[in-house]
């Protein structure tokens, strides 16, 4: 895989390069509530500015149904790179059309312009070759070179990133090449004791990364939504908590290979419990009872683990060499249910090892319940692309920059 500095050290003053980035931010309106991933492409779009590039910067942004759609513009995002890279980014108001066509013909060097949401254009997503090809195509007119820096979008099989570097001269983008460093030392000659936390909604999104990580890891602890499958494949009562219960033999199965392979599995033993989910948008007090794991009322939902659950996890991960955490804990975006994450995420702060934070609403908590970001060895910008990697899987952006 050829890196940006090989495009660089090969001279890029007055070429048209396009980076695709990822710049999916939660949006709140028109307002960003998290700018995490429009930070991570910075030094690639700077290192090529100031190289005198003509620098093209493209992502998706939410699941727009391939057509236009204002709540999922693009415009917001452009304005903030803007601001972070302190000079004016052109924004053009479409993908491939006359705006996109004389934004980028309007570039002198070391200008930058974004691109409105590639989801825009059906191409983009589109299962049918053909029709991806031509999007790609398109966006191929515009460019000279192909810079990959999207990481949270790698594992999609889309025009921008699967397609578009075979037409074009490609390289990895700074981040890129950082986060498939980190996934290595996760998969590759990995330090112990390894310690892998995994929340979240659901276990089946996570099913896949766990039967891999019974052959790797020495601890896994499970938190979240998913902890109530777990629970329930035990036998205990979980009330109306999240349950996903086709996957209990599963679970039941994977329970059965950590304790026959030595890895220890470790369950919640005390969660937070209320009958009415939490109102996220108010805040309200939500006045949470704490219970044994095995002692869930049948008419009460678990949101969050327990002071002692929180106290183990956090015993569980004071040796260790090597940490990939993904999920939160609870609600995190609810203070009465935040204390589960939150005390996952200082003991990685504390941990002696090397910790990753595994993207999505992990690093979304970190950022929200006020971390340093520094504290951690890395934050992923991609959840499911890092999941994906765990998993043993091609990804489709990284096979085409590898190409």
């Amino acid at each position: 895989m050829k890196t940006i500095d090989e495009l660089l050290s090969e001279g890029v003053a007055g070429k048209r390069v396009f980076v695709r980035a990822d710049l999916n931010v939660p949006l709140d309106g028109t307002t960003i509530t998290d700018d995490g991933r429009i930070r991570a492409v910075v030094p690639t779009v700077k290192a090529l500015s100031d190289a005198g590039a003509r620098v093209i910067v493209a992502s998706h942004l939410g699941r727009p149904k391939g057509a236009p759609d204002p709540a999922f513009s693009l415009a917001p995002a452009a304005a903030r790179l803007g601001e972070l890279l302190g000079t004016e980014v052109a924004f053009a108001e479409d993908t491939v059309g006359e705006s996109a066509t004389s934004t980028v013909a309007g570039l002198t060097d070391g200008q930058v312009a974004v691109i409105e949401n590639l989801r825009f254009n059906a191409g983009e997503t589109s299962k049918d070759d053909t029709e991806r090809a031509a999007f790609a195509d398109k966006l191929a007119g515009l460019a000279d070179v192909y810079v990959g820096d999207g990481f949270g979008a790698v594992h999609r099989k889309h025009a921008s990133v699967f397609d578009l570097p075979k037409r074009l001269p490609h390289y990895a983008g700074y981040l890129i090449a950082t986060e498939v460093g980190v996934l290595k030392k996760l998969t590759e000659d990995v330090q112990r004791p390894y310690v892998v936390a995994l929340g979240g909604a659901k276990v089946s999104d996570k099913l896949a990364v766990i039967d891999q990580l019974l052959g790797k890891a020495d601890r896994l602890l499970i938190g979240g939504g998913m902890a109530y499958t777990f629970l329930k494949a035990k036998g205990y009562e979980v009330g109306i908590s999240l349950l996903q219960e086709d996957q209990i033999p599963a679970v039941t199965e994977y329970m059965e290979r950590a304790e026959k392979s030595g890895v220890e599995l470790v369950l919640p033993v005390d969660v937070l419990v209320s009958s009415e989910f939490p109102d996220l948008k108010t805040k309200a007090p939500a006045n949470p009872t704490t219970v044994a794991a095995d002692a869930i009322p049948a008419d009460q939902e678990g949101l969050d683990i327990g002071p002692e659950t929180r106290k183990l996890y956090a015993s569980k991960l004071a040796d260790a060499a090597t940490v990939f955490w993904n999920g939160p804990m609870g609600v995190f975006e609810h203070p009465d249910y935040a204390e589960g994450t939150k005390a996952v995420a200082q003991a990685l702060v504390d941990a002696p090892g090397f910790t990753v934070v595994g993207g999505g609403d992990s690093a979304a908590a970190v950022r929200t319940l006020g971390f340093d970001e520094k504290a951690f060895g890395h934050i992923s910008t991609g959840g499911g692309a890092s999941l994906e990697y765990l998993e043993g899987k091609t990804l489709p952006g990284l096979a085409a920059l590898e190409d």
